[in-house]
């Protein structure tokens, strides 16, 4: 059964976030933390893995993507500091 992600990225504490989605979490953020991503993440420096969450389906992954995205600020730092009240990046724990 394959899996698929939905993850938060900042650039530090408080900092710019990032929210995407992937079928391979661990190349995904190498490739973040890389630069080898050309766009908005590249471009503010957002690399740290702060949050994620598996699902099943790529559609159900999506559809939760695209909600996240629409969320207040607030309430994506809520939902990060809830599982990550350190804001400790989660690469390491994955890989």
């Amino acid at each position: 059964m394959k899996n698929y992600f939905v993850y938060i990225l900042c650039s530090a504490r408080n900092g710019t976030l990032y929210i995407g989605v992937t079928n391979d979490i661990q190349r995904r953020v190498y490739e973040h933390k890389q630069k080898m991503v050309n766009g908005f993440s590249k471009k503010y420096g957002v690399d740290k893995l702060v949050w994620a969450e598996t699902f099943s389906t790529i559609s159900d992954a999506i559809q939760a993507e695209k909600c996240l995205k629409r969320w207040k600020r607030e309430w994506k730092l809520r939902l990060i500091e809830e599982r990550n009240p350190e804001w400790e990046d989660l690469y390491e724990s994955i890989i």
